[in-house]
Parts: C-alpha cells; sequence; structure tokens
C-alpha cells in the first residue's frame, strides 16, 4: 500500500534563503523529480567505455565487502554521477568533468590537531598499501550501485594527524574553482562543498580514503583524486576533490544539511524505516536492473557499525 504524507508542517516550510534562490531550487528539484522517475525504469549507461580506464594503481589487497554481488559495470560508474560542482543532471559530471586537473593536488589537514599536515597526492598515495573493497553504494534518490573502490582507510591519516582532546568531527572540503567547476558559477548550493563525520566514524575500519575504482586512478567524475567513501552512508555524505580536512569541537555546518534541512540530515545513515519527503527510503534499484529490491538498514554494515548509534534516536540519524 502506498504511503500518504500528511500537509506540509510548520517544520518542512521553505527557509527564507532558499526562497529567495527558489529559481535555482526549482530546476535542483526538478533534478530530483526526474531521479524518483526514473527509478522506475532501469537507468542506462551514457557513451563511454565499457572496460576499465586510466591509470592502474598498484593494489595490494581485495576484499569483497558486498555480499558477493557483481560490481556494477564500469560505464555505469562513471557516467551517472551526483556532481554538482559540474553540473546538476547525471550526465553533467562524466561530460565536463574532463578538464580537472589533479595533478599536482594538495591536501591541507589541521583545526584541532597535534600535527598539521600538508601532503601532496603523491605523498598521500604512499601513506598505506592500497586497498580494492567491493562495497555496496547507495544514493538517496534511492538508486544504488555495487563499486570496488581503490583506497586506504581513513584511521591512518586521521592517527598521523594527532587529534587534540577536543577534535569530535572532521570537516571534508572540496576543491572550489569555479574555472574548472562550472557548477560553482550557480548559486544552486553554498560553495565550496562540505561534508562532515564524527571521529568515531572517519577512523571507523570501513571508512576509506578513495583514490581509484576499479584498480584504476579515480576519474574526474568520480571524485578525483581524493574523496571518502563511508558505505553505510547515503551518497551526499561521500565528499569529492578533497584539499582540506579540518578538525573541529562542534558540530559543523555541512552543506545539504544547511541547504534542505527538511530533506538531508547530518548523519545520512541509510535507513529504510525513515522516508525522504519526496519518496520512500524503503527500497533502491541497482543501476542495470529492472527490479527494485529492499533497502537494508545501514546499507547492510549494520553488523560494523550500528553500534556507533547506540542509544540515539534512529529516525534523526538521516
Amino acid at each position: 500500500m502506498p504511503r500518504f504524507k500528511p500537509d506540509l508542517r510548520e517544520s518542512e516550510a521553505t527557509p527564507e534563503g532558499i526562497y529567495l534562490r527558489r529559481r535555482e531550487f526549482l530546476r535542483l528539484g526538478a533534478a530530483g523529480a526526474i531521479g524518483a522517475a526514473t527509478s522506475a525504469f532501469p537507468i542506462p549507461a551514457l557513451a563511454g567505455p565499457d572496460d576499465p580506464a586510466g591509470e592502474v594503481l598498484p593494489v595490494a589487497r581485495k576484499a569483497d565487502m558486498a555480499g558477493g554481488e557483481k560490481p556494477t559495470p564500469w560505464k555505469s560508474v562513471t557516467t551517472y554521477n551526483n556532481f554538482y560542482e559540474f553540473g546538476t543532471d547525471k550526465a553533467d559530471p562524466a561530460q565536463r568533468a574532463g578538464g580537472l586537473r589533479t595533478r599536482p593536488w594538495t591536501l591541507a589537514v589541521d583545526g584541532e590537531v597535534k600535527r598539521p599536515l600538508t601532503l601532496g597526492i603523491e605523498e598521500i598515495l604512499k601513506l598505506s598499501p592500497l586497498e580494492e573493497r567491493v562495497y555496496r553504494f547507495r544514493c538517496v534518490e534511492a538508486w544504488s550501485m555495487v563499486v570496488p573502490w581503490v583506497g586506504f582507510p581513513l584511521a591512518g591519516l586521521v592517527k598521523r594527524a594527532e587529534p587534540t582532546s577536543r577534535a569530535r568531527f572532521v570537516v571534508f572540503q572540496t576543491l572550489l574553482d569555479p574555472a574548472q567547476m562550472p557548477g560553482q558559477r550557480s548559486r544552486i548550493l553554498e560553495w565550496p562543498y562540505t561534508e562532515a563525520l564524527r571521529i568515531d566514524e572517519a577512523v571507523n575500519p570501513l571508512t576509506l580514503l578513495a583514490v581509484g575504482l576499479y584498480g584504476r586512478v579515480l576519474p574526474a567524475q568520480n571524485g578525483a583524486p581524493l574523496r571518502v567513501i563511508t558505505p553505510w552512508k547515503y551518497g551526499f555524505k561521500g565528499a569529492k576533490s578533497i584539499v582540506r580536512m579540518r578538525f573541529v569541537e562542534e558540530q559543523p555546518r555541512t552543506t545539504w544539511a544547511v541547504m534542505a534541512p527538511t530533506e538531508y540530515g547530518f548523519y545520512g545513515n541509510v535507513n529504510p524505516a525513515v522516508d525522504h519527503p519526496r519518496w520512500s527510503q524503503g527500497k533502491e534499484r541497482r543501476l542495470g536492473e529492472f527490479l527494485r529490491r529492499d533497502t537494508l538498514p545501514f546499507n547492510g554494515y549494520g553488523a560494523e557499525v550500528a553500534g556507533l548509534y547506540a542509544g540515539l534516536d534512529p529516525r534523526k540519524l538521516y
């Protein structure tokens, strides 16, 4: 039986700041509506190579952490993306991100740490042996993938920076460069894009600092050269093209939680029992499949992460 929503509550009213930018958010809403509509049908891959392309990475070990599911084809993973810095349409990143310069690239690690760091991408690649981890990946719009990410546990970099006792959250900031990222010329979101994790989430063994997929260097449209992967959370929590990690004491403002607080919470944990205001989260569709499947709590990683949220209201974790 379909679930019917009550009339709009006061708490769900559009904030004034977003209302004043309503023309741009109409485009955003249209993109979301299209995503919801296409979730009823198989999502076609766009033009692109069928086989993995790009520089091969030296992967030291591989782990299947998706229950034996077949990975989503490279073409689909690299042509159907959310990366608003390059546009709001799922095809925009693959079509517009090719000119992103990922070398040289520097990551700053600062804030409440004993050892502030400034690392070039080549130094980062040498911090830890690279692993390929096949993870389920769930987007808030009810589509999903199975992706073989390449990277290393974020915990190692966090430990290297030595957070102080005041550090409770780590904020990830995406590159701000409208010349390279045409979507940033619009005010559709606050720029630069920021996301954040609690420290215990950041050092969880599942959390990956990804530098590639399918054994190849991460394509620009997928967040090159550095992005965060937390497989029990919705995709919007995975900041892309990261240039700064800042450790802070107070829960920070994050892009989607600020821009659309009735639709995107700070935690962003996959919770099929909490619907998005515009669609159910109880079902999802793998890219390339026709039938929908049940969404798993914590995207199927509850055994590893549910304990992080003991005692908290599960509805607020979204």
